[in-house]
């Protein structure tokens, strides 16, 4: 090939590759654009390579328009730089009117990108025009993508222009099709924080109180969510007038996915209209949300409550909250009651000590003893919350029962949570109380007939150990997991070695050799395979706590013995401790 020929080339490959079949191939050739603009240079890339990728925007794959829309919003450096970025609009022009929502977006993404950075000048002569186009475009999608760009276009506009984009803006929130109301109302917030005070308190206003009142539901519905978008944009005293009769009328919207959306939100929009006395106006329409009909607003609702209550006064929440929660407390959906419980706890501190003690508490204790896992689950996890309020004494009376007997829960995924919850528990009841209550359910999870539980029983162990010292531990929990090791089962004798391994690095390297290290070893000798290669691994993982001799002496000769067993994994794992030792030993 000639010298001549040579820069077409980029652009001769790039043309055949856009107009292959192969999708794989045109979606290659798009994300390598940078690597042909660079080989074409600035000036040919402006005059060439873009023209050529206006007219190609024709695809009809979807993943290669969105690739074009990507690669097009950083193509400022290869076309020669700021002054030149305009060239860069027709491209996603078009782009924007295509069916593909990815892609439409993905180009007003780049739209924008673009737009931030080009000169006033430039936003006034060729990016606001293309918003007007689009704004009045034929196609809806050009007009739903005309709408995520006013934010862009409006602060640099000569004031004439201004007026012109806040009319075309509230013509597109009365659009004929739902979807370009959905997304004006969804990029209003974004437009409005570009918006003069004096305009936003009239102009955007008054488009978006049209919008509240839309006859589609998924309007409404994002309106819902502009709320506090635009509270956070109005002076206190406007914010009051415009946002909290919405919010109000919202909470009794006919549509349930609208109430839904305003209990998930009310929390925000709380933040937004400020002010104590103005959220007084909120708690009926919360207690309307409580006691929804449907089931979905009063799990959404009911996420709420701690939230809620947080921002009120106490006495306000115990008046007005308390007993919907104690309604809920009993609802017929057991995912209202979940929903209550994995944030009830969190009541307590905001309540206080005394309505605490007579209103949540025995709210607490039904919920505790409720059929549904989930919900027992979810109160367990936050007990700690409840104890930093009413103290030791009365937790222990009161919940202490209903914690016994979800220790012997059906579901094994109640008595794994309370075991989580255990070593908490432990430091806050203290040692004494700990012994005398709960230290024979710790020894009963080493024999559950779930591995998952036999697990964190043994776990539960190393954190009862690190949390009272290993004395405590030598007196209280090292006998009895020794005992076991006796166990006529040998997935329990499985256990016990599982506790060693986790104790000893607690229990320090004296106690290991004395009361652990001679248990292992017995152990070695058990007829089950899978005792003696779960010992050659407890043995690799205890032999750097102990002295060098007592390697030597004991650990070594029994990882020896193992290594010529009958059994391929028992020989395998005690090689491989072997080898562990080895390697200690070389390299120290």
């Amino acid at each position: 090939m000639s010298m001549v020929d040579e820069p077409l080339y980029p652009i001769a490959v790039l043309v055949d590759e856009l107009k292959n079949d192969d999708i794989q191939l045109r979606l290659n050739s798009i994300r390598r654009l940078s690597t042909i603009a660079r080989a074409l240079g600035k000036e040919r890339t402006r005059k060439e390579l873009i023209p050529f990728l206006s007219e190609n925007n024709d695809d009809d794959d979807d993943e290669v328009l969105l690739a074009t829309a990507e690669e097009l919003g950083v193509f400022i450096p290869y076309v020669g730089g700021v002054e030149h970025a305009n060239v860069l609009l027709p491209p996603l022009e078009t782009l924007c009117t295509v069916e593909e929502t990815c892609a439409r977006d993905k180009a007003v993404e780049s739209l924008c990108r673009i737009g931030a950075q080009m000169r006033e000048s430039d936003v006034v002569d060729w990016f606001i025009p293309l918003v007007k186009r689009l704004a009045m475009g034929e196609w809806f999608t050009a007009r739903i993508s005309a709408c995520g760009l006013f934010h862009i276009a409006y602060p640099t506009a000569p004031e004439v222009l201004k007026t012109e984009l806040r009319s075309i803006y509230s013509q597109l929130c009365r659009d004929d099709m739902p979807m370009v109301r959905r997304s004006a109302v969804s990029n209003l917030g974004k437009f409005a924080a570009t918006v003069e005070y004096a305009y936003l308190n009239a102009d955007i206003m008054s488009i978006f109180e049209d919008l509240t009142q839309d006859d589609q539901d998924s309007v409404r519905l994002l309106a819902v969510e502009g709320c506090a978008t635009l509270g956070k944009l109005l002076e206190p005293q406007d914010c009051v007038a415009h946002i909290l009769p919405v919010i109000v009328n919202f909470s009794q919207d006919k549509s349930w996915r609208v109430r839904c959306m305003v209990a998930n939100q009310l929390y925000e929009l709380c933040e937004a209209v400020g002010p104590e006395p103005t959220r007084m106006e909120l708690v009926p329409a919360y207690v309307r949300l409580l006691r929804d009909n449907e089931a979905e607003v009063r799990i959404a609702a009911a996420g709420k409550v701690m939230k809620f209550c947080r921002i009120l006064d106490p006495d306000l929440a115990v008046q007005h909250i308390l007993p919907c929660v104690k309604e809920l407390s009993a609802d017929s959906s057991q995912h209202v009651r979940s929903a209550l419980a994995s944030v009830i706890m969190g009541m307590a501190p905001v309540l206080g000590k005394d309505a605490t003690i007579e209103q949540l508490l025995p709210i607490f204790l039904s919920l505790l003893k409720d059929e549904f896992p989930d919900v027992r689950l979810n109160i367990i996890s936050k007990l700690d919350q409840v104890n930093q309020v009413v103290g030791i004494d009365l937790l222990s009376q009161s919940l202490l029962p209903a914690i016994v007997e979800l220790a012997e829960d059906r579901h094994w995924r109640v008595r794994l949570a309370i075991i989580e919850y255990m070593p908490l528990l432990a430091s806050q009841l203290g040692v004494g109380f700990f012994d005398d209550k709960l230290g024979a359910l710790c020894m009963q999870w080493l024999q559950d007939k779930v591995h998952s539980i036999r697990d964190a029983g043994a776990n539960n162990l190393k954190r009862l150990a690190e949390e009272f010292g290993p004395e405590w531990a030598v007196q209280h929990i090292i006998p009895q997991v020794l005992d076991m090791i006796n166990d006529s089962h040998y997935l329990y004798r499985m256990t016990v070695l599982r506790a060693v391994a986790l104790l000893a690095p607690v229990m320090g390297s004296e106690i290991t050799c004395s009361k652990l290290l001679p248990v292992v070893i017995t152990a070695s000798k058990d007829r089950v395979p899978n005792i003696k290669f779960n010992v050659a691994k407890v043995l690799e993982s205890i032999f750097p706590i102990v002295d060098q001799s007592v390697v030597e002496k004991t650990i070594r000769p029994c990882l020896v013995e193992l290594s010529e067993d009958p059994d391929v994994d028992v020989r395998y794992f005690s090689s491989q401790a072997l080898h562990a030792i080895d390697h200690v030993m070389m390299s120290s």
